[in-house]
């Protein structure tokens, strides 16, 4: 079947010469199917690559009359590999990557396969910033449309907080902006409705960030942790200004496992900045701070140096109220039986300021403050990656079971490890209350389930 799949596939092409594509057969295959986490092995029918909106609309039409599944990949960083899928087209998005800054240098409209480096860049050029991730690599339209935490979020809001409005290609293959139902759908439930061809985003002016790494002394890194989580929660009892963000983090470095914390002050009050960069390194026994006037893409390019290149294993992800001396407890006893193996980490993202506001213009449901645990249970050989992966989820069990009640009833999506088809009321940890809200959007603009291979799956629960 796949043959003659690959043969219409061919013919179809031969009308739409602007359209890429990668067969199988073609040498560049391997390279080019390949995503970041190696664990899910699977291989594409085929891979095409569209150079516009309007080649992505005749594969969509095309596909969805010949009944061939697909996917949607850009940075390939989805961390269960859902970006490729057994026997499905893949529609790769990443000569889609076009900038546009509106005249009120406000918003910029950015196309659909652009990742976080290529759009850091052209807006540094401007002289402009938005929320990115902390690393360079993944696609910016799947991070910002699912949620979107990072180094900007308690300055300016989540990446889905950025969401002006939405070109998408829908079911029926037409290119149409989203009304406001279903833009408030896109904003925390990405692209389970159509492929989503560009977006306007908020920008600001920013034009110097003080960032880097404080690495502190991780003999006793139980103690380590324990000791600045204390002193940290003091400090925001005192307030911290929404300038600065912090995220805890645990990795395996050449000399062995470290603690550490990636700080990031956007602001061009440099010298304030430089203050708080003393009383966050002072919170524990630092060794090296690297903490320096940069600009973000440069940032974003030393942090994916840090990052390998492909990982085998999952993650899983926790959202806290509060980091109680228990739950910091449990996470730094597991710290010290962390693998040695560099692609295992851990890390703490804080939701506060106005990414923790009420937002009834998104289906991103984990509004209140907060801590999420990104526990990532990967390694760089697969015979490595049980022993990850179970590590993970040790730590993951030990803080459900230690208090409930201080864990929220959501899960971060694109950390979060999904395994379907889901238990009924899985819906729920994912959306929480706009759960039902999703499915009838799903029902609505996309009927006989086009976008069937999503993250998540919707088919299972309806």
């Amino acid at each position: 079947m796949a043959d003659s799949q690959l043969t219409a596939l061919e013919t179809f092409l031969k009308d739409y010469p602007s359209i890429k594509y990668t067969p199988p057969s073609s040498p560049d295959y391997p390279s080019i199917s390949k995503v970041w986490n190696l664990a899910r092995q699977d291989n594409p029918l085929a891979i095409v690559h569209p150079q516009s909106a309007a080649d992505v609309s005749a594969v969509i039409r095309y596909a969805k009359s010949s009944g061939i599944k697909f996917t949607i990949r850009t940075g390939g960083h989805n961390l269960q590999g859902r970006a490729i899928a057994e026997g499905a087209l893949a529609i790769d998005m990443r000569a889609l990557t076009s900038v546009k800054v509106a005249a009120d240098r406000q918003s910029a409209t950015v196309q659909g396969g652009i990742l976080q480096q290529e759009l850091a860049t052209k807006l540094w050029q401007e002289g402009l910033a938005t929320p990115t991730a902390t690393i360079p690599s993944p696609g910016y339209v799947g991070w910002a449309t699912y949620g979107g935490y990072g180094p900007f979020s308690a300055r300016w809001g989540l990446g889905v907080d950025q969401i002006i409005s939405a070109t998408i290609v829908n079911a029926n293959g037409a290119i149409v902006e989203a009304d406001d139902s279903l833009l408030k759908g896109i904003r925390g439930a990405g692209g389970v409705f159509g492929v989503i061809v560009d977006l306007a985003i908020k920008v600001y002016p920013l034009e110097s960030i003080l960032a880097g790494v404080i690495v502190y002394d991780s003999q006793d890194i139980s103690k380590t942790l324990t000791q600045f989580n204390a002193a940290y929660q003091k400090l925001l009892s005192d307030g911290v200004p929404l300038q600065l963000t912090i995220q805890q983090m645990a990795f395996n470095a050449p000399q062995g496992r470290m603690f550490a914390v990636s700080f990031m002050w956007s602001s061009d009050d440099i010298e304030q900045g430089q203050r708080w960069c003393e009383k966050i390194a002072a919170l524990g026994p630092a060794l090296m701070n690297t903490v320096a006037l940069t600009t973000v893409p440069d940032w974003l390019a030393g942090n994916g140096a840090l990052v390998p290149l492909s990982v085998y294993g999952s993650s899983r992800t926790h959202n806290l109220h509060q980091m109680t001396p228990d739950v910091v407890e449990i996470i730094g006893r597991n710290l010290a039986k962390m693998p040695s193996d560099p692609a295992t980490m851990f890390s703490i993202h804080q939701l506060r300021g106005p990414s923790a506001a009420p937002n009834n213009e998104s289906v991103f449901a984990a509004r209140e403050p907060h801590f999420m645990l990104e526990i990532l249970g990967y390694a760089t050989a697969e015979e490595d990656r049980k022993g990850s992966e179970q590590w993970a989820v040790d730590l993951w069990s030990e803080v459900q079971q230690l208090d409930a009640g201080n864990v929220l009833p959501s899960a971060y999506i694109p950390l979060d490890f999904l395994e379907e088809p889901r238990q009924p009321g899985a819906l729920s940890r994912l959306f929480r209350s706009h759960g039902q809200e999703i499915l009838a959007l799903k029902k609505k603009y996309d009927p006989e389930n086009v976008f069937d291979l999503t993250v998540p799956r919707l088919k299972y629960y309806w």
